[in-house]
């Protein structure tokens, strides 16, 4: 008992499915023929009440709930109605048993059990439902009321028409017998109503249905049996069977809205589809019926004349339904290429995602974007840019499978979407293919046209939860295609996604899983002068130690390197100080520590910096910082402002890998530049390669007429070292002298030689 009351949903299941097996004692007799009348009587409104009351009491926690909006609100009080009057009306059932001076028929439940209708009928209706234009309204009105149209029909001829022509009938009798096949039309009304408009309740609404669609057939079968066959159904039959089930539905669906806050719970999509014969059904109903009871006219006029009526409405109807199929093909296919259009693509790729993935069969989606598509449209006017989209799309015929769907999405973006596929070499096989033909050339008149396409290749998996995941993941994948030179395909993986690596790389400083690593720079003429370059490392929590080349530039693009380079500044100047702390001969070491573009231009760089050297203790005039060249090259008023504010407060200003890029030599004197870092690529060779050894020379030199310091980088060998010291170069940093190291190990480095300033 103590673990039902720790798990009230457990208690509420139990519930649930007792009063259904108490139900099924009405099963249980109708197949064991158990008990005479009276008996069965009993049992039949006994079983009812511990469903209808707790369907009723179920219900009322439903409109309790805060998480209902009004208008569902409003239905469900609606239902709530119908099903307390239901509950009387078996409790009335059931007393009829022992008050004989009741009336047998119509009684009290009787009555209670007809008022119950109306109100399930306007709760039905009153459903949410996804939005629809006033036309789609329209039309969803006319396909229901031909529905009850023919359902009417059927039920005029089986059940009223004869009721209404029994002789000697009492008039309350009539009148209440002939009101029962009215009040199932409403029924029929309601429940393919929400059929036909897929509510958003779907699951909830789909059980209500259900359980008035068994109502239906049970009345239906219950007075259809009686007028026109004279067979009366006693209880413990089978149309008590069908009334029985019909109410555990009823019992079940508010057991599940309970369940569920979301009113898209077990939506089905595309369900209109499917029922949109529902219709055409009805007027096949009704010109059966008819056609059945000519049987016995004389073919002449009739029977011609009911002939001529079928063929001219099955014509009208194939008329309709060609003119639909027209419509929906005009409605989802691209006017300029002939291909399907976004909307298709969308519903392709739902269906595709609503599928769970099987081992052995996978989906995927391409999203294809043109490259140098605008300066045609640019250069040669429209008219060129629709004969490269047509051809296009034509290329694209050529290479898809037959069950694959190929759609423009818009202006120059295609997608196509790969269903059951083999294994994943296929779509990239096809991905591959759709390269190739894209880049066939468009003879547009006297012009050569040239395109090529960057392809991203996205698959549906465990990690894809929608389309429009999919859908996002192809286009990371386009885009890095795009980045990486274009004219090829990239499949998604998980590294590609800039957002959720952004974001892993900002929980990583929260987390301290940057760590820095410090590279000696020394004086190459054997003095005792020394400086150590900061490095930032990544220490991954499954990939292990990763170099910066694995994630500096996602940081840059994505700006994520302003709180990282923050940090190493902050951690650097932390264990520098400490180094000067606990080690006299330390006090003297310059700390180098690379700084961006993106940090660069920010407006509270000089305010960050300083705060930082506060915390710390760090000196100032003891940093340096690298910039890159791209700062170099274009400096703005601002930037220059900034870096002469550094340089005031004694901080050394270094560029980095200088000779990589294209900075302007003429910057090298507008900004207060004092230290520049030779790349390593005018180190490597320099004592095999004599012109090598002259441009690393010029360097040297250049540096030296702009009173600069120079940083030899990457020197891995003596004979390196040896030629730098030749020309003229000072300091030096590489593999030959000491490879980067933790913290702790520098601190032992230090320790073991003595340092002096670099430069000042």
């Amino acid at each position: 008992m103590a673990e039902l009351r720790a798990h009230p949903s457990r208690l509420l299941a139990a519930s649930v499915w007792g009063s259904g097996a108490v139900l099924a004692a009405i099963l249980v007799q109708y197949v064991t023929g158990w008990g005479d009348d009276a008996q069965a009587q009993v049992l039949n409104d006994l079983a009812y009440l511990p469903v209808t009351l707790l369907t009723a009491g179920l219900a009322w926690r439903v409109i309790r709930s805060s998480r209902l909006e009004r208008r569902e609100r409003r239905a469900w009080i609606l239902l709530e109605v119908s099903f307390v009057a239901q509950a009387v009306a078996h409790a009335a059932s059931l007393a009829r048993n022992y008050l004989p001076e009741m009336p047998a028929y119509p009684g009290v439940s009787d009555y209670l059990y007809s008022a119950a209708i109306p109100f399930v009928v306007a709760g039905l209706l009153v459903m949410p439902a996804g939005h629809r234009s006033r036309t789609e309204r329209l039309k969803l009105l006319i396909d229901s009321l031909i529905i009850v149209a023919g359902a009417c029909m059927a039920l005029w001829y089986l059940e009223i028409g004869p009721l209404v022509q029994m002789p000697g009938a009492d008039l309350e009798v009539l009148v209440f017998s002939t009101a029962v096949p009215v009040l199932d039309l409403l029924l029929v009304f309601a429940f393919i109503t929400l059929l036909l408009r897929r509510p958003e309740i779907g699951s909830v609404v789909g059980l209500l249905s259900g359980s008035m669609a068994l109502k239906v057939i049970a009345d239906s079968t219950y007075t259809i049996a009686y007028v026109q066959f004279n067979v009366f159904f006693r209880p413990g039959s089978w149309p008590f069977v069908l009334w029985a089930a019909g109410a555990f539905l009823s019992l079940l669906a508010v057991y599940r809205r309970l369940q569920h806050d979301a009113l898209s719970q077990g939506v089905r999509q595309g369900r209109r589809g499917r029922l949109g014969w529902l219709p055409y059904g009805a007027v096949a109903l009704a010109y059966g019926l008819m056609t059945f009871l000519a049987r016995e006219q004389d073919f002449y006029p009739l029977g011609g004349m009911m002939f001529g009526a079928v063929v001219l409405t099955s014509l009208v109807i194939a008329r309709q339904m060609f003119a639909q199929r027209e419509n929906r093909r005009l409605a989802v296919t691209d006017p300029l290429t002939g291909l399907y259009n976004r909307a298709l693509i969308t519903e392709r790729l739902a269906d595709v995602t609503a599928q769970p993935p099987r081992k052995g069969r996978l989906s995927a989606v391409l999203l294809i974007d043109l490259d140098r598509f605008k300066p045609i449209n640019d250069a040669h006017g429209h008219e060129a840019g629709d004969a490269v989209l047509q051809a296009v799309a034509t290329a694209m015929r050529a290479v898809i499978r037959s069950g694959d769907t190929a759609g423009r999405l818009g202006g120059d973006e295609f997608a196509v979407v790969l269903p059951a596929l083999p294994g994943r070499a296929a779509a990239e096989s096809i991905a591959q293919r759709l390269v190739d033909a894209l880049r066939t050339p468009v003879i547009f008149g006297d012009l050569v046209l040239s395109v090529e396409a960057s392809i991203g290749v996205a698959f549906h998996d465990e990690t894809t939860s929608d389309a429009t995941q999919l859908m996002a993941h192809a286009d990371v994948a386009m885009y890095a295609a795009k980045r990486a030179g274009r004219g090829h395909f990239r499949v998604f993986t998980p590294e590609l996604d800039t957002q959720a690596r952004d974001a892993e790389l900002r929980r990583a400083v929260d987390n301290d899983e940057l760590v820095v690593h410090f590279q000696p720079v020394v004086d190459l003429h054997g003095g005792e002068r020394l400086a150590v370059e900061a490095l930032v490392r990544w220490n991954h929590p499954t990939r292990g130690l990763l170099m910066p080349g694995a994630f500096i530039d996602l940081a840059e693009e994505t700006g994520a390197v302003i709180p990282i380079g923050e940090w190493v500044l902050r951690d650097a100047c932390r264990q520098a100080a400490g180094w000067r702390a606990t080690n006299p001969a330390a006090e003297g070491v310059w700390l180098s520590v690379n700084l961006s573009a993106r940090q660069v231009v920010q407006a509270d760089l000089v305010p960050t910096i300083r705060a930082i050297l506060d915390e710390t203790g760090f000196p100032a005039d003891h940093l340096v910082l690298e910039l890159t060249e791209s700062v170099v090259l274009q400096p703005d008023e601002q930037t220059v402002d900034r870096l002469n504010a550094l340089r005031a407060m004694g901080i050394g200003i270094s560029v980095d890998d200088f000779g990589t890029g294209y900075a302007a030599l003429s910057y090298l004197r507008t900004l207060p530049v004092s230290v520049l870092k030779m790349d390593r690529s005018f180190v490597t060779g320099i004592d095999t390669d004599p012109g090598t050894y002259a441009v690393a020379e010029a360097v040297v030199r250049l540096a030296h007429a702009y009173e600069l310091y120079v940083v030899a980088e990457g020197i891995e060998t003596d004979a390196q070292a040896r030629c730098l010291v030749e020309m003229g170069c000072t300091y030096g940093q590489g593999y030959h002298f000491a490879r980067p190291m933790p913290g702790p190990a520098m601190a032992e480095y230090l320790l073991e030689r003595g340092s002096a300033p670099v430069a000042s």
